[in-house]
């Protein structure tokens, strides 16, 4: 009776342990982050490949140059993974009591289907995007200054870019990008979509040589779903950086005019621009941030959609 008392109210278990899991993503994968939207949204013919981006930069601007606008994701991060994963625990937990569930192999207990996973994957996707779109809008543009004096630069931090964004754009200037930045966490549906999956596949080797525990699941699970997620996802990343890399005071592109653009220039391929570092970066990132947060979720006895 309790746990129907509890389910029937918004649960913040997932939002707490949702911050860790932003913080994690930051520490292990800004760098990866600074070389991938260089590649996306720099002058064709800029860098050659990742690895003469890396070095690029390195050499020209030094090794912090990687953490280049990591301020806006090392707060954001924590407050984008909080709506993205305390929405995806709740919108889980809503479609479980509207019956969008099965029976547990082996056991009369129902759980979620993969399809309800996806769905609430998709909507918590969507829920985040609001609160993505202004942090992930700043950290695109301090990551293409290549300039490495503070002085030279167009943006001197957050806080003013910020600043000459209102004034040019006003406060809905913040959320240049949103219709990419809906595009693109759309595809929150196939990451975890496939991330129970795969979950229930280490199930299975449950009592055989193969068993790994439930912690190292979530890691592995965390990491494979997340190169699902990107195959997926790169398209719709390219159009909302470049629609978000725009100077403050040009006008706003449309996400059609961003594609075509995109198109135009690079055919096809321009779509899957950083694809390489994206991928190097997918697994340890989102394997970390996905083994903190289930550990957390256990830790502090959420409700399970998964048996």
């Amino acid at each position: 009776m309790a746990s129907e008392t509890n389910a029937s109210h918004v649960r913040l278990v997932g939002a707490f342990a949702g911050i860790g899991s932003g913080l994690t993503k930051v520490a292990v994968g800004h760098g990866f982050d600074t070389i991938k939207t260089r590649l996306q949204c720099s002058p064709p013919g800029t860098y050659k490949s990742a690895v003469d981006c890396l070095l690029k930069t390195v050499r020209n601007e030094s090794v912090l140059a990687l953490y280049k606008g990591a301020t806006p994701p090392a707060v954001g991060w924590a407050a984008i993974d909080s709506v993205l994963l305390g929405s995806l625990h709740n919108y889980r937990l809503v479609l479980v009591r509207h019956g969008l569930t099965e029976t547990t192999p082996g056991s009369d207990v129902k759980r979620l289907t993969l399809l309800g996973h996806g769905i609430a994957g998709l909507f918590a996707g969507w829920t985040s995007a609001l609160l993505a779109t202004p942090i992930e809008q700043l950290k695109v543009k301090l990551q293409l200054q290549l300039q490495r004096s503070t002085a030279d630069r167009v943006y001197k931090g957050p806080i003013d870019c910020v600043r000459q964004i209102v004034r040019a754009q006003s406060v809905p200037g913040l959320w240049a990008g949103f219709t990419g930045s809906l595009a693109f966490r759309s595809n929150f549906f196939f990451m975890f979509g496939s991330f129970e999956a795969l979950m229930r596949t280490f199930a299975k080797l449950d009592g055989t040589p193969y068993a790994v525990s439930i912690p190292m699941a979530n890691f592995l699970s965390g990491g494979l779903a997340s190169f699902v997620y990107w195959i997926m996802a790169i398209p719709a990343d390219n159009i909302k950086n470049r629609m978000m890399a725009t100077p403050h005071n040009q006008p706003k592109l449309s996400f059609s005019a961003t594609s075509r653009q995109i198109l135009a220039e690079g055919g096809v391929r321009g779509y899957y621009r950083g694809l390489g570092p994206t991928l190097l970066r997918a697994f340890p990132v989102n394997a970390s941030a996905l083994w903190v947060y289930e550990g957390l979720m256990r830790t502090f006895g959420a409700e399970k959609t998964r048996h």
